[in-house]
């Protein structure tokens, strides 16, 4: 079988599969410069012919280019991913990417905001017109119940309920989160100010985030409000994105009191490792909160 038959066949299952614009992007690219690479490098042109020292050199390949081992990491992922599909089609007997060695990643401390930083930058959208009203809610939304870019701006009216919402997350998996009375405030004003909005206007999207045009939102859009509202406060220490509310969510969850297993499900993560990630950044003293606050003695007020 011709490897390019063979990404071709596999570009298809992943479109079945419902995979992100963004996911499917990355392996084009990535199965593009693959087979550049056995093919021009090694002279392959038959899935058959690929062995585990072509993707070793490949690796080395990757590395002499200057790539990172976090990137590297990421590339490893696709390719495998590509590889195991050919394998439960019987296309391959086995992957040729098994026991390839990958660079270790260095573990990384996630500096994430903090609490004023988080207060600060909802404050900086005031004021009862439609865009501050909207950006706020995007702000609490994203704080409150951990979701991503790309939740926020996929999220649909019917799916904002009374106490909770559906998600649909990567790979489009749905998972509910929920809705505390302090969102549920800032929800029901944006609702108001948004039907007063679009009064006498058209509405060319069912989508629950609206740009001023009546249009959906797309996720470089949220990315923009949360630089402007970071922007506006002067935080420039940090490079502020909508994934830090996310890690800010994980955080505060688990301060208070929150189980990782539980804060998984509702982060919509398929591996509790990557959760765990969230939580590097806890520091000594919030670490002496959660200690003294789950502390067993402390909490046997009968012995003394």
């Amino acid at each position: 079988m011709l490897l390019e038959d063979a990404f071709m066949e596999y570009e298809y299952h992943c479109l079945a599969r419902n995979y992100t614009k963004k996911t499917m992007i990355n392996k084009r690219q990535e199965y593009k410069q693959l087979k550049a690479f056995l093919v021009e490098k090694r002279g392959i042109t038959e899935l058959t012919s690929i062995h585990q020292a072509d993707m070793k050199a490949y690796l080395r390949y990757k590395q002499n280019s200057g790539l990172k081992p976090q990137s590297i990491q990421s590339m490893a992922k696709q390719v495998k991913a590509f590889f195991n599909w050919c394998v439960n089609e019987e296309y391959l007997v086995k992957s040729p990417m098994d026991k390839v060695a990958l660079p270790k990643v260095p573990k990384l401390v996630l500096t994430g905001l903090t609490t004023n930083e988080v207060v600060k930058m909802m404050n900086s959208f005031k004021g009862n017109d439609f865009l501050n009203t909207r950006n706020l809610a995007i702000l609490c939304i994203m704080t409150d119940c951990g979701l991503r870019a790309m939740e926020v701006s996929g999220l649909k009216e019917v799916n904002v309920r009374e106490t909770e919402i559906l998600v649909f997350g990567k790979g489009s998996k749905e998972r509910l989160v929920f809705i505390s009375p302090a969102l549920k405030k800032i929800l029901i004003k944006y609702e108001r100010v948004k039907r007063q909005y679009f009064k006498g206007r058209i509405k060319q999207s069912d989508h629950y985030f609206l740009a001023y045009q009546g249009k959906s939102m797309s996720t470089v859009a949220v990315y923009n409000l949360v630089k402007e509202s970071s922007k506006r406060v002067g935080i420039d220490s940090k490079r502020v994105s909508p994934h830090m509310f996310r890690h800010y969510f994980a955080v505060q969850s688990v301060l208070s009191g929150i189980d990782i297993y539980s804060l998984s499900k509702l982060l919509g993560h398929s591996d509790i490792n990557i959760t765990e990630r969230y939580l590097r950044s806890l520091d000594s003293s919030q670490l002496s909160v959660k200690a003294i606050s789950s502390s067993p003695l402390m909490n046997l007020h009968n012995v003394y």
